[in-house]
C-alpha cells in the first residue's frame, strides 16, 4: 500500500498523476490532501473552475480509470486513520508536492497533521519516504531542511526536468518526474524512455 500526500505547493498535478499511476499498477493507494491543495488543485488543474471534492473525482474528471476498491481517501487531520499508526504496513509515503512547511515538520520531526505523521513512522520504521519539494530558488532553511530529512532516511526528489527525454509538453515533464519517483520506489512504468546513450 502506498500513500500519496499531496500539499499546497504548486505542482498539485504531481501527486495527481502519481495517484493515477500507482492504481494503474494496480497499488492500493491512500491519498490525503490538504486544505490549500484543493485550492491549488482547483487553479492549477481545473484553471479556477469548480474542484471536485475527492481525488477520485479529480482522476475520472481527467479521463483516467478510477479503481475504487483501491483507492482509499484521508483527511489531513485524521489521526484516527489507519495510517496513523506504525502497527499498519505500507510499503511508501510520497509528499508530492510537498511544501516548504511540510518539509519543515518532517525535519523536526513535529507530526501534527496525519501527512506529517505518516511520514514520521516511515522514517522510525525504516520504510520508504519520498518528498517531492517544491520551491525555487532555495534558501539556506530549506536546503538545511532537506538534508535533515535526508539524513533521517527520506529520499529527496525535486521535480527538476530531464531534457534528455527530449519532453515536448508540459504533462511529458510531470510523467517524467512521476516516472523518478516510481523508479525509485521500483514499480515498472512507461513514462520516459530510459537514457541509453547513443541509441
Amino acid at each position: 500500500m502506498y500513500i500519496t500526500g499531496i500539499t499546497g505547493a504548486s505542482g498539485s498535478i504531481i501527486g495527481v498523476r502519481l495517484v493515477e499511476e500507482l492504481l494503474k499498477a494496480g497499488k492500493e493507494v491512500t491519498a490525503i490532501v490538504t486544505d490549500t491543495a484543493w485550492k491549488v488543485i482547483s487553479h492549477e488543474v481545473f484553471r479556477g473552475r469548480h474542484c471536485p471534492a475527492s481525488i477520485a473525482e479529480v482522476i475520472a474528471r481527467r479521463g483516467a480509470e478510477v479503481p475504487t476498491e483501491l483507492l482509499r481517501e484521508e483527511h489531513n487531520g485524521n489521526f484516527f486513520s489507519p495510517a496513523a499508526s506504525g502497527s499498519n504496513h505500507f510499503d511508501a509515503v510520497i509528499i508530492a508536492p510537498c511544501s516548504m512547511k511540510t518539509l519543515s515538520a518532517v525535519a523536526s520531526g513535529f507530526a501534527d497533521t496525519l501527512m506529517t505523521r505518516v511520514v514520521d513512522i516511515a522514517l522510525k520504521e525504516n520504510r520508504q519516504a519520498i518528498l517531492v519539494p517544491r520551491e525555487t530558488p532555495l534558501n539556506r532553511i530549506h536546503l538545511e531542511n532537506m538534508l535533515r530529512a535526508k539524513d533521517a532516511g527520506a529520499d529527496i526528489v525535486p521535480p527538476v526536468p530531464a531534457f534528455y527525454t527530449n519532453p515536448e509538453t508540459v504533462d511529458d515533464i510531470i510523467d517524467c518526474i512521476v516516472g523518478k519517483v516510481l523508479s525509485l520506489m521500483k514499480i515498472d512504468h512507461s513514462l520516459y524512455r530510459k537514457w541509453a546513450g547513443n541509441d
